[in-house]
């Protein structure tokens, strides 16, 4: 027994070596097996989450999301802080206030602007999507806040009040259903309907740029600012009590 205890120890070592290496090429395997697994996902969802078009022809998540814009009628007001002369010209500051969808008492955003003179016009984006495009078959439509600026002020050099691109404030959680990049994809694709409106008209969608109201403003007054029923929006002014 002693005689055959080299020969066995060496042969023992290379089974046990051998088991070893076998199981990390196995585990290996595994792995590479799941990495290219991970990254068909992530090709398939970047090719659905890069094209707009596809997102908005065939995800039923975005659909059902759309159906629960509901019908507005108020969608923020502003009013004047102070207005005082400075070097012989007038300037108005503002504090401008967006309501949150069917909260009209609850505040999303809120901003305070100094602007030349007393006329204030409100820029706003309005984006009407067809029945076909929201999971119930009727028509719904987003407002989005762009810019305000004064008279003396030329619209693209006004004061931006949501940032382009991102996710307005009034429509926060509207998308969490749909994945980050694609809610991302949505958002930057309906802002850059106000630089190029007929982008999305094969889907029907269809975008009211440059939509601006403007209004005389003077403190004691709220200024409200409301959707009529054809869709567009209007300032409609009221004592602040």
């Amino acid at each position: 027994m002693d005689e055959d205890r080299p020969q066995s120890e060496p042969m023992g070592a290379f089974r046990r070596w051998r088991r070893r290496w076998l199981w990390r090429i196995a585990i290996a395997l595994v792995l590479v097996g799941a990495i290219g697994g991970v990254a068909i996902w992530k090709s398939g969802a970047w090719q659905v989450a890069t094209t707009l078009s596809d997102l908005l022809a065939e995800n039923t998540q975005l659909k059902t999301a759309l159906s629960r814009l509901t019908a507005e009628d108020q969608i923020g007001y502003a009013k004047v802080l102070h207005q005082e002369q400075v070097d012989g010209k007038l300037m108005t500051t503002i504090r401008f206030v967006e309501t949150a969808r069917g909260e009209l008492r609850r505040q999303v955003l809120q901003r305070e602007y100094v602007i030349p003179g007393n006329v204030v016009h409100f820029d706003a984006l309005i984006v009407r999507f067809p029945p076909q495009m929201v999971m119930d078959g009727e028509a719904r439509a987003l407002y989005l806040w762009r810019r305000i600026y004064g008279e003396s002020i030329a619209p693209e050099a006004g004061f931006a009040i949501e940032s382009e691109g991102g996710e307005p404030a009034r429509y926060a959680g509207l998308l969490d259903e749909l994945p980050v990049p694609q809610r991302a994809l949505f958002w930057e694709g309906i802002w850059s309907l106000a630089n190029d409106p007929q982008r999305l008209a094969e889907h029907g969608i269809r975008a009211v740029y440059g939509t601006a109201v403007y209004t005389r403003m003077e403190p004691g007054l709220i200024y409200v600012f409301r959707i009529g029923p054809t869709g567009d929006f209007y300032v409609e002014s009221i004592p602040d009590l």
